[in-house]
């Protein structure tokens, strides 16, 4: 794998890749630079790949038809939602389709085997070039930055602690498979400010791939507290010391930093609102990956977003076959209106790719 590591220390530099720091750019002790206190290696079971990328996208697809509404106005109209509803997109037929979400992160997933290695370059090329399905605010204002020729890539994500980069973040995790350190927290940095230039998001985003790095090659589920635990220490290693305010809701005249939001209270498109849906969920509902996918599609606001960061965890955790076969099933498996397949057959490169036996 190439190494990253004069590019991530170009773009910290210019000031374009928040990380904790009190010494200036790149210092020894950084938490970004160091990597997990825990380093966790080994080889990654083929099914668990497999699991980690479908839950992500029957997670999306299960959500994107009843985003938009509250819990309680999608229990009125739907009432307990456990397969796909009726798509307009699809003449009405019940199957599972794709919105931002899951196609950022099979692109995503793309360019990896593509290129072998993370070119973020490429990843904002590939983002530009095709239609998007629901695009958010925050990858509004990145296309717009590259429509209007702003250069170098990390110039033109938005400012934005927005949950676009979480949600497609999961494919990162396949890079390094033998040794998920501190280049695999490079990496999923880099990979994140390609759309969302935040403290809060990189944090999330290696948070989020540090989680999935170990639950890929956990023999069982771990013990309730353990996701929570694992998730916000690499938060706290990693994030920097910028102040935010909740948006809204119970909390809405909270400000302080990311960390101790996430201890306060453990959803919309916010990573204040998204990370402690997920964390919620997962702390509950981890052992049972179909119940898990349920919650997150029936009791969130940014529910197919939501659902496909449970659905990539949980998958990751149990596999693929512990999925339930009528959402595979069911699901198309496009990236855009007509490739019907492709989730599927970049699964299959996925897990043939020579990086899980490196």
């Amino acid at each position: 794998m190439t190494s990253t590591l004069p590019l991530a220390a170009r773009v910290i530099s210019e000031g374009f890749l928040p990380a904790r720091s009190g010494e200036g750019f790149l210092p020894a002790r950084s938490g970004l630079l160091q990597g997990p206190a825990e380093p966790v290696s080994g080889p990654i079971p083929p099914d668990r790949v497999r699991g980690m990328l479908l839950g992500l996208a029957i997670g999306d697809a299960l959500g994107n038809t009843s985003e938009g509404l509250t819990a309680v106005d999608r229990t009125e109209c739907h009432g307990e939602i456990q397969d796909y509803l009726s798509n307009r997109h699809a003449g009405g037929r019940r199957v599972g389709l794709p919105s931002d979400d899951s196609q950022l992160a099979f692109w995503t997933l793309e360019s990896l085997l593509e290129r072998g290695c993370l070119d973020p370059d490429d990843l904002s090329a590939r983002f530009a070039s095709r239609r998007i399905f629901g695009v958010g605010e925050s990858v509004s204002t990145f296309l717009r930055n590259r429509a209007q020729g702003v250069t170098p890539w990390y110039r033109c994500g938005a400012e934005s602690a927005g949950n676009g980069a979480l949600m497609r973040i999961a494919p990162v995790v396949l890079l390094h498979p033998m040794d998920p350190s501190a280049a695999l927290w490079l990496d999923t940095a880099l990979a994140s400010i390609v759309t969302h230039r935040d403290a809060c998001s990189v944090a999330s985003c290696v948070a989020f791939v540090d989680l999935l790095a170990r639950l890929l090659r956990l023999r069982s589920p771990p013990r309730k507290d353990w996701i929570v635990t694992t998730f916000l220490a690499t938060v706290r290693q990693v994030c920097s010391d910028q102040r935010y305010r909740a948006r809204g809701g119970r909390f809405a005249d909270w400000e302080g930093y990311f960390p101790d939001y996430l201890e306060l209270v453990l959803g919309e498109a916010h990573l204040l609102e998204t990370v402690p849906s997920v964390l919620w969920i997962l702390e509950r509902h981890a052992d049972d990956p179909e119940e898990a996918i349920v919650r997150a599609v029936n009791d969130t606001n940014d529910n197919d977003t939501i659902a496909a960061i449970v659905g990539a965890a949980v998958g990751a955790l149990h596999g693929g076959n512990a999925l339930p076969r009528r959402w595979e099933m069911g699901l198309l498996g496009r990236t855009t209106a007509d490739d019907s397949g492709r989730v599927f057959r970049l699964v299959e490169s996925a897990i043939r790719q020579e990086w899980l036996t490196e």
